[in-house]
């Protein structure tokens, strides 16, 4: 028997913790640390850095500075083509390359307009949604408003108010004057101030 607390004369190897499949506890996945990357063959990119890219080439292409560069290009591979002598011609009269050319730019400029379309739809969601919730609490905050202002008129409405005192008070005086009762000394000149 060893001196361990489990009486086991096992080495290192085989004291490591057994799961039921057989496979030491260190080979397990520990769920305390992140998975290291998996290394894949297809090229990484930051989808990010990429959809401020593509907004930016939209933008450019939605210009007018993109057209007039465009047709500039354009006149001067054709002038080139036509008029240059003919060993220094790249593209001759049915200028195939130049419609390449056009093809591939536009096959990549339409991929880019969508995605830089997508993004601005996803930040209007936001804004919209934004919106949305800043309107609900702008209805909600004019509902408790209106009905806090209906409770202040109803309460107000039970408020006596210096005039309505006043009128009360008139008519108290009145009704006392109609119903005033002379006591004996007040009935005439007798009356000197001291009792009788």
């Amino acid at each position: 028997m060893g001196s361990g607390g489990g009486g086991s004369n096992q080495g290192p190897a085989e004291q490591r913790e057994r799961t039921p499949s057989g496979a030491t506890a260190a080979s397990r996945a520990r769920l305390d640390l992140p998975r290291a990357p998996r290394r894949t063959l297809l090229p990484e990119y930051d989808p990010e850095a990429f959809g401020r890219l593509s907004e930016r080439t939209a933008r450019f292409l939605g210009t007018g500075r993109f057209i007039v560069w465009m047709t500039l290009i354009i006149i001067l591979w054709v002038v080139w083509n036509v008029s240059a002598p003919e060993g220094l011609r790249f593209d001759t009269y049915p200028f195939i390359f130049l419609t390449l050319m056009l093809s591939l730019q536009a096959s990549y400029a339409a991929p880019l307009i969508l995605l830089a379309q997508n993004r601005q739809d996803d930040r209007d969601r936001v804004t919209h949604e934004q919106d949305r919730k800043q309107n609900e609490r702008s209805i909600a905050d004019t509902e408790y408003l209106t009905r806090e202002i209906a409770a202040l008129r109803m309460g107000l409405g039970e408020v006596a108010t210096r005039d309505w005192i006043r009128s009360e008070l008139e008519d108290l005086l009145r009704d006392m004057e109609e119903r005033r009762v002379p006591f004996p000394y007040d009935s005439g000149p007798e009356r000197d101030g001291t009792d009788g």
